[in-house]
């Protein structure tokens, strides 16, 4: 790489990090304000807090990324051509090949990043989100309960505690309805939640539990000091954690198990997901190649960018929009497929013959226009004459 097209690297590179990194902590910071009631409302650690606001980092990066490359690609250009560097380069005799090849560079690299983040980061991530958020919930008394208000989960338990002292829950009242044909009712002076072996048990104190059969209304009273719960069985009635097609593995989206239940029920998001994933990388070559075209040719200062700019803003916008219209509709119809590689690669195409033909066009056109012109104004001449 010589001199020039390092400089140029240099430039467009921090020029990205900057964009990438604002944009990054500005929509970071949305997240982490969403996830709040993880501290404030539940009861969490801010390990807990700060770990389910990093995973939502990979998702983050594969939409931002190739924003960046693109706001970078243009404030870098349009830098060059406000200090006349872009017309000095291309009165050297620089050919656009040259001049795209360190934003080429920048273009691949971010094409490596958002490939691993989409292709393997993003999915373990999904996957880590998914057991952390069950293991809160699982956890009800410490999450979901609120001091004073009688709560019923969708598994058929009513928790009730008067007040908080200390870790300790005061004035405890549980009714178990899982099974309609036997009722329990616990009632406790305090209870505390404890760990042990990676399992939750609320130890109720002073207190009895009440069993009664339906239909039937005598009830049997057992009283005791003391009292033992495994809060894991009164979660929501799930054997088994249900991964959602994004957050399970490329390798399972390529060679899904065709007796999987949500395979069966959903096999269009398991192949929308897949090529959404092989697709991304994509987009970074594609909105730093639009950019490229818009302003990538040297223009003196008279001439305006900001049109060039604007139609570069509006032919983003579109690819993207034609993507994911193309990624929801394969869910139902797979010849979708071709709108979802289509948009960066046919909008990449246009742009490169735009960088490279775009010149040799417009010096034809204009040609062309000229000889029309005089010919008209022959025409003209000898009719003015006749």
């Amino acid at each position: 790489m010589t001199l020039i097209e390092r400089y140029i690297l240099r430039n467009v590179t921090v020029a990205f990090f900057a964009c990438f990194v604002a944009l990054t902590l500005v929509i970071w910071i949305t997240q982490i304000l969403r996830q709040l009631d993880l501290v404030t409302g539940q009861g969490q650690t801010l390990g807990i807090f700060m770990i389910v606001t990093l995973l939502s980092l990979p998702a983050l990066i594969v939409i931002i990324a190739p924003v960046a490359v693109f706001i970078a690609t243009l404030y870098a250009l349009n830098k060059f051509n406000g200090d006349s560097e872009l017309i000095v380069m291309s009165a050297a005799g620089i050919p656009p090949g040259r001049l795209l090849r360190p934003f080429m560079t920048l273009g691949l690299a971010t094409f490596a990043l958002v490939g691993a983040m989409t292709l393997y980061l993003m999915p373990v991530s999904f996957n880590t989100l998914r057991d952390v958020i069950t293991q809160i919930r699982a956890d009800f008394v410490a999450n979901i309960v609120k001091e004073g208000q009688f709560t019923t989960l969708d598994s058929g338990i009513t928790f009730h505690y008067r007040e908080k002292s200390g870790d300790a829950l005061l004035g405890i009242f549980m009714q178990d309805e899982r099974n309609p044909e036997k009722i329990a009712v616990y009632i406790a002076e305090r209870g505390r939640t404890v760990n042990v072996d990676n399992d939750s048990f609320l130890v109720l104190e002073n207190g009895s539990v009440q069993q009664q059969e339906k239909n039937s209304r005598d009830a049997a009273i057992v009283t005791f000091q003391r009292y033992a719960l495994n809060l894991s069985v009164f979660a929501a009635n799930e054997a088994e954690t249900i991964y959602r097609p994004r957050e399970r593995s490329t390798a399972a989206l390529i060679s899904p198990d065709p007796t999987d239940p949500v395979y069966m029920f959903q096999s269009g998001r398991f192949r929308a997901e897949l090529h959404d994933r092989f697709s991304a990388p994509l987009y970074c070559i594609s909105f730093m190649l639009i950019a490229f075209a818009a302003l990538g040719e040297a223009r003196t200062t008279r001439q305006g960018r900001g049109v060039a700019i604007a139609v570069a803003v509006v032919a983003v916008g579109t690819v993207r929009i034609i993507g994911f219209f193309a990624t929801s509709a394969i869910v139902r119809e797979p010849l979708a497929v071709l709108g979802i590689y289509g948009a960066p690669l046919v909008s990449s195409a246009i742009a490169l013959f735009l960088i490279f033909e775009g010149p040799r066009v417009r010096r034809f056109t204009t040609a062309l226009a000229q000889r029309f012109k005089g010919r008209s104004g022959t025409l003209a001449a000898g009719t003015k004459g006749a």
